[in-house]
């Protein structure tokens, strides 16, 4: 009978919120992280396009298991929108479709915000990575077809017109999950009848991360000239936060040494008393500040789903 594989990598566990530079692709910038870290498991809460730069939060190990509520997070871009072509890919990428040679002034602009704010329906781009018919729509526009998308529900927390220039705009937008910031601007240059596409756009912010806690790409590539391995892989975990960063929005639970053993084997907890939680259908639970587990409180009791190492 053979041993089961031993995974390479160390088993590292935390979040690194990378300051991802453009033309470079979310997994290519994950792949580069996990060599850095030579960690056993990664992968990345929120795809940013290649033109794209900004945070782009990188789960290593059992951060892995995390991601999911970093997805789900509010996010905050700061976009250009350049007026007069509408683009396949609705970025500086694609080809232009549509043209114009209107411009429109900065109050017809700000006239417009109120109706992209809220919860509103949104068309995806063709270049997306929606699934139609089982298909990602963006290797269908890649082999010429033109394809219909239906629209979502997206929600728009907040838009705010930063600055306006003859041919272009910039603005703020803090929104949900699922929203595509290229379909803005290209239902802006529709709305406004000038067309237009995105040719900047930078992410800063990804709850439950800021923007202080982004770490430029070059800075970690710099310390490669490290040549001590174990002096180098130190200066690469400083960077790290703890996992349980990621479920700041959650309930709390911090547990004795002995609960958390409990946990750990996978067994509920009993919750007793006047300062017992409220029930919650999700949770964390620490002990010494360590991740134990994620799960659910309810009927007096914490009942583990995700334990951790």
């Amino acid at each position: 009978m053979s041993k089961p594989r031993k995974p390479k990598g160390r088993p590292i566990s935390g979040w690194l919120i990378l300051d991802k530079p453009v033309d470079f692709g979310s997994t290519e910038a994950v792949s580069k992280i996990k060599w850095l870290f030579k960690a056993q498991k990664a992968g990345h809460a929120g795809t940013l396009d290649p033109l794209a730069s900004g945070m782009l939060p990188i789960a290593l190990g059992d951060a892995t298991k995390t991601v999911p509520y970093v997805m789900d997070g509010r996010k905050i871009y700061e976009f250009t929108v350049t007026w007069g072509e509408e683009r396949s890919t609705d970025d500086l990428e694609g080809e232009a479709t549509k043209t114009s040679d209107t411009r429109p002034g900065e109050q017809a602009i700000r006239d417009l915000l109120p109706g992209y704010t809220g919860v509103i329906q949104q068309i995806p781009p063709q270049f997306s990575a929606i699934k139609i018919a089982g298909e990602r729509a963006y290797d269908l526009a890649r082999e010429g077809e033109t394809i219909e998308i239906p629209s979502r529900e997206v929600e728009i927390h907040r838009l705010t017109l930063l600055k306006v220039e003859t041919d272009k705009a910039h603005f703020e937008v803090e929104c949900g999950k699922g929203t595509y910031v290229r379909s803005l601007a290209r239902d802006f240059g529709r709305a406004l009848g000038c067309y237009g596409h995105i040719s900047d756009l930078r992410r800063t912010y990804v709850a439950p991360f800021g923007e202080e806690q982004m770490v430029p790409l070059a800075k970690l590539v710099e310390l490669e000239k490290v040549e001590d391995h174990d002096e180098r892989l130190a200066a690469l975990d400083a960077y790290l936060i703890d996992t349980s960063e990621a479920l700041s929005t959650l309930p709390h639970l911090a547990l004795s040494d002995d609960q958390a053993r409990r946990i750990r084997s996978g067994n509920p907890i009993i919750l007793r008393g006047r300062d017992a939680p409220l029930p919650a259908p999700e949770a964390y639970a620490t002990v010494s500040g360590d991740l134990v587990a994620i799960g659910a409180i309810e009927e007096g009791e914490f009942r583990p789903k995700r334990v951790f190492g």
